[in-house]
C-alpha cells in the first residue's frame, strides 16, 4: 500500500517531469524561432547567415546522404568562360521605358528561365538589370545558394558566388508595399532582390547590388526585399533544382545548390 509520503513525492516527481516537458517544449520552440530568423537573414548580407539558415553543417550533410547524387544529372556541363566582374562608381541613368514591361532570359546550364519585370513600380531595379544583362554581366555567374528550409529560393546574380559580390552600386529598394506580400509571404514565382537590410538595427536600406532570388515554394519573409519580377517560364527547372538539394560549402559557409546552376547567358527584351 501507497502511503501517503510516497504518493506525495510521486505526485512532485510528475510534476517535476512536466515542467521540465514544458521547458524543452519552449526550448524547442525558440530553435525554430531562430532558423526562421536566421532563413531571413540569409538574404541580407552573407555567408554566415545562409550557413545558420540550413540549420548548420550536421543537419545539411544528413539531409544530402538521403538525395540521390543522380539528381542533377539533368543539368549541362558549363560552357568555357567567366564572369566579367565588371563595376561601376554609380546605378546607370535612370532611362527604362515605365510603360513597358521587360522580360529577362536567363540560359542556365540546368534549363531556361523567364521572368517579366515591372518597370513602373521598379524603374531603378529593372533599368539595372537590363543594362546589367547589356554589359553581360550576368554571363557565367553561378547561382551561389539555395535555401530550402523555412523559405523556399534560389539566389543568382553574384559573380563572385560567395554572397559577397556585387557591380559596385547599390539600388533604393522599391515596391516593398505590393500587395502581392501581404501577409509577410513572398508568393512562389516571385523574382525579388537580395540586400543587406537588417531588420533588428534597421539599418541597412538600399542596399541592393546585382543578387536576387528566385521563389520557387511561398516564402515567409518580411517585406524588405524588392519585389521586381515575375516567373513566367521554367519554375519546373527551379523544381528540380531544389529537388536536388544543397550542400553547405565549410569554406564560404554557403549552401550552394548540388545542381551546377551557372547562368550561361542573361538578356533583357522589351514588350
Amino acid at each position: 500500500m501507497v502511503s501517503s509520503e510516497q504518493r506525495r513525492k510521486q505526485l512532485a516527481r510528475e510534476k517535476y517531469q512536466r515542467q521540465q516537458a514544458r521547458r524543452e517544449e519552449r526550448r524547442r520552440k525558440a530553435r525554430l524561432r531562430n532558423i526562421a530568423i536566421a532563413a531571413a537573414v540569409v538574404l541580407v548580407i552573407g555567408a554566415g547567415a545562409a550557413y545558420a539558415a540550413s540549420g548548420g553543417l550536421g543537419g545539411e550533410e544528413e539531409k544530402a546522404k538521403k538525395q540521390s547524387s543522380s539528381k542533377d544529372t539533368f543539368c549541362d556541363k558549363p560552357s568555357k568562360g567567366e564572369p566579367n566582374g565588371k563595376q561601376w562608381k554609380k546605378e546607370p541613368a535612370l532611362d527604362v521605358d515605365e510603360s513597358a514591361t521587360y522580360a529577362m532570359d536567363l540560359k542556365t546550364t540546368c534549363g531556361d528561365i523567364r521572368f517579366d519585370m515591372d518597370a513602373a513600380k521598379t524603374p531603378h531595379t529593372a533599368n539595372s538589370f537590363r543594362f546589367l544583362a547589356g554589359q553581360k554581366f550576368f554571363d557565367h555567374t553561378k547561382c551561389h545558394r539555395l535555401v530550402d528550409r523555412t523559405i523556399h529560393v534560389l539566389q543568382c546574380g553574384d559573380p563572385k558566388a560567395t554572397g559577397k559580390g556585387g557591380p559596385g552600386y547599390t539600388l533604393p529598394d522599391e515596391n516593398l508595399k505590393d500587395p502581392r506580400l501581404k501577409g509577410g509571404t513572398y508568393p512562389a514565382g516571385t523574382v525579388a532582390m537580395a540586400n543587406r537590410y537588417d531588420a533588428q538595427s534597421k539599418k541597412g536600406r538600399d542596399t541592393g547590388g546585382s543578387q536576387f532570388f528566385l521563389v520557387f515554394e511561398d516564402s515567409k519573409l518580411p517585406p524588405d526585399y524588392t519585389p521586381f519580377g515575375k516567373i513566367t517560364k521554367g519554375m519546373g527547372v527551379l523544381k528540380k533544382i531544389a529537388d536536388a538539394g544543397s550542400t553547405p560549402d565549410p569554406q564560404t559557409q554557403n549552401t550552394p545548390p548540388r545542381a551546377n546552376v551557372v547562368i550561361e547567358r542573361a538578356t533583357v527584351t522589351k514588350s
